[in-house]
This record gives C-alpha cells, structure tokens and sequence, in this order.
C-alpha cells in the first residue's frame, strides 16, 4: 500500500517554534516524509516569518492555519467573523512585506476558548451563554454568510482553502440541523478540503470506533494528539498517543483516505516519531472494523434522529399528539 500524504500540524508561540526549528533534523525529516506543514499563524512576527522562509526554500509546502489573538476566541466560530477578516488582511500584508509563499489557507472552526477557560471557571454561566447562543440563529446566518465570503476572498487571492472540523458537524449536515452549531458557535462553511479532526487521545477508549466511522467522511483525517496544543486551562491535558496507538490509528485512517494531517509535528519531534515514521509499513493492514465500531455507528444514527427532530420540532408536536391521541381512543374503546 502507497504511504498517504502526510501534513503535520504546528501550533507554537514564536520562541517555542524557534527553538523547534533550531533542530536542524526537522525540515530534512518532513523533506524525506514529502509532508506539508500546517502552520498555525498565532502572530505576524519576523521570526516567524523566517521560519516560512526556511521552509519555502526546502521545498516544504506550507499552509497558513489562521488563528486569533485568545482575547478574540483564538478559534474562528460564530462571534468573530468581523475580527478573522481583519487578521486575514493583515496576514495578507505581512506575507507580501515579508515574501512568504503558502500552499494554501487553513481555518480552524471551533467554539471560542473563552468559553472553554468559563466551562473551567464558571459552569452555571456558561450553561446560560449555550443557551443565549441557542436562541440567536440569526447570528448564525450571518456568520455562514461573513465566513463563506472570506472563503471566497481566500480563494480569490489563489488559496485553496482547508478546514479543521469538529467531526460531529457531518452528522448535523446530515440532519438537516443547526443545533449544535447554534450551542457551541460552530459554522459549517463550504471549502477545499475538510480536515475531521479525529484525535483518538481525546476519546479514549472509544476513540478507533469514532475514527473508523468517520475517517470516510472528510477530504482528509486528522489524528492526534502526539502532545502539543494551545492551553486551555488543562481542559485539553490528558496523555498524548503512544507510538503504538498513533500506528493503529494510520492505518484505520488508511483505509479511507489517502490524505492524513497529525496533530503535532513538536509532539512528533519530541517523541522521536518522525524517525518511526520514515520507517513505517503501510501494507500492514489492521484488523477491521474496531470492536466498537458498531457502537458508534448506532450512537450517531440515534444522535442525527435527535438532530432531525430538533430541526422539525412541529413534526414532533404533531407526532406526540398523534401518540397521545391514539393512546386515550385506545383507552375509551377498551371492552368493560
């Protein structure tokens, strides 16, 4: 079996990814690899821009994970639309005052990281900003609209765009709902290449079922985390894939595409992965399907029932009416 194509996610402040890069090793493994490199922008510094440059010159395709300042949710969701179309323009001039060249344009949909830290902090308020965000669909049309226009803008400007999606969007779109993208200030925006962010570390222990079932489903999977990340307030902090776990998962992935982003090249260069990597057999061939596979794929038939039903609430009035009706008729006509 051919390898797939490998991009490798970076999400460093500048001086970590100096000091990432200062180990000679890592461009040459991610040449050898033929990977990409999915870059997170956190600033629009000269350090950081040197290290493009670094890897334009090696040939390394690199593409722009654009990300917020934390004060403004960090994550592109429904409540800051105005602020990543103002980034993206200052992300544009500073790659021509700098001569940057990207392979394309990443936007990471996920819900705010203020609301993650008052999840930590304050969990009756953040129960009562779920449920104000659930009310508000008319900020959810709007911020499909603003985001598809800057999808638009991006691939105007010659980018083909990726994003990084929570996975349990597919079956909401599946539904026909909007209701967890109303709860956690998600948008499904049409794009390039969709990227499901399927990090088994996170899901333990079902995390191969979760994998196996969607793998399919995107453009591209993405597995993790080989331990790396933004901060947030140890919510995120659990134990990072093995090198055995991080193997199983390839080679579920394998199986349904061609296309493999990791989450995280500094947790790879940490674990000595990269080596393990250059090494690795794609012919063998795991055993399939998970144990849990099953499971999942019951759990999300159940769980787009329940989306369906939440974007058809007057189909469900009138089924529980229908219910209750038959319930007392069958009553009345019982035999005394």
């Amino acid at each position: 079996m051919t390898p797939p194509k490998l991009t490798f996610f970076c999400e460093l402040d500048t001086l970590a990814l100096e000091t990432l890069f200062t180990n000679s090793t890592v461009i040459d493994d991610l040449v050898a690899l033929q990977a990409a490199l999915s870059l997170g922008i956190i600033d629009l510094s000269p350090q950081r821009a040197e290290i493009v440059r670094r890897l334009n010159q090696a040939g390394v395709p690199v593409i722009a994970w654009q990300l917020l300042p934390k004060e403004e949710g960090y994550w592109f969701n429904s409540g800051n639309a105005p602020q990543a179309k103002q980034r993206y323009a200052n992300f544009k001039t500073w790659t021509a005052e700098q001569n940057l060249h990207w392979a394309g344009i990443g936007i990471d949909i996920e819900p705010d990281i203020r609301q993650a830290q008052k999840l930590i902090d304050h969990k009756w308020q953040f129960l009562t900003t779920l449920i104000k965000q659930h009310q508000d669909s008319q900020k959810l049309s709007q911020a499909q609209a603003d985001y598809q226009a800057l999808v638009a803008q991006m691939q105007a400007d010659g980018y083909p765009v990726d994003s990084y999606l929570i996975p349990f969007i597919i079956d909401e779109r599946q539904a026909g709902a909007t209701l967890l993208q109303r709860l956690a200030g998600l948008v499904d925006v049409a794009v390039d290449r969709e990227v499901l962010m399927l990090y088994s570390s996170y899901m333990r222990p079902h995390g191969p079922g979760i994998l196996w079932n969607y793998a399919a489903e995107g453009q591209s999977a993405g597995l993790g985390n080989t331990g790396g990340g933004v901060d947030v307030g140890g919510l995120l902090d659990i134990p990072p894939l093995s090198w055995l776990e991080l193997a199983r998962d390839l080679r579920l992935a394998r199986q349904w595409t061609d296309d493999i982003h990791i989450f995280c090249l500094e947790g790879c260069v940490a674990h000595g992965l990269l080596d393990q990597l250059k090494d690795f057999d794609w012919s063998e061939t795991p055993a399939q399907p998970p144990h849990n596979a099953a499971q999942i794929n019951l759990f999300r038939q159940i769980a787009r029932a329940l989306l369906w039903l939440s974007a058809n609430p007057m189909l469900l009035l009138a089924g529980l009416i229908w219910l209750t009706w038959l319930a007392t008729n069958r009553k009345r006509r019982r035999p005394k």
